[in-house]
């Protein structure tokens, strides 16, 4: 089973890259396929890296991860992304691989915002981790499967906020990442 870990990757933190690694290590999937997403649909006021920073950074911060790879698909599929497209195409182009949706419990718990959402819970298990202070809402569907991995107590969003205000954001992001937004001066 590959698992669908998509979002903005604005900018990739270890946190998405641990919590890759450690679903792959403890075998809820083979793999995972970092999906870089060009736009959330919910999140429409967002200000975005340019998409070919977001996947320069994120291969930056996979490189040497077993089982960990980064994949441009999204981008390529019509715009707004929505994640039902994005697993039905993933399904029609490679029918031999079952895939699985990697969410945080914040968007598990509103998860019929998304559009298709019951096409996605029908078709494909759904790994949902855990966020800080975020409780995983049930009774779950048989294929939504709860998984105990760590909790990384940071975001994106806390990552931009250190750089502009001009703090360390090192113990967040990987080094070779880190030097990308400083080479690029992104996120001041």
């Amino acid at each position: 089973m590959i698992g669908i870990f998509g979002g903005s990757f604005n900018p990739i933190h270890v946190g998405h890259t641990r919590l890759a690694q450690w679903i792959v290590e403890h075998g809820y999937a083979q793999k995972i396929w970092l999906m870089v997403s060009p736009q959330n649909p919910l999140k429409v006021n967002l200000e975005l890296a340019p998409e070919e920073m977001r996947l320069r950074m994120a291969r930056a911060a996979v490189e040497g991860i077993e089982g960990v790879e980064v994949s441009d698909f999204e981008l390529s599929l019509p715009r707004p992304s929505y994640t039902w497209v994005t697993l039905r195409e993933l399904s029609r182009q490679h029918p031999n691989e079952e895939f699985a949706l990697v969410i945080g419990a914040d968007n598990w718990n509103h998860f019929d915002r998304w559009a298709n959402y019951q096409e996605i819970v029908s078709n494909y298990q759904i790994l949902v981790y855990p966020r800080s202070g975020c409780e995983i809402e049930g009774p779950l569907p048989q294929n939504v499967v709860p998984i105990p991995a760590p909790l990384f107590p940071f975001s994106s969003t806390d990552v931009r906020r250190a750089i502009r205000a001009r703090r360390s954001a090192e113990a967040m992001l990987s080094e070779k990442v880190y030097d990308i937004i400083r080479q690029e001066k992104l996120y001041l």
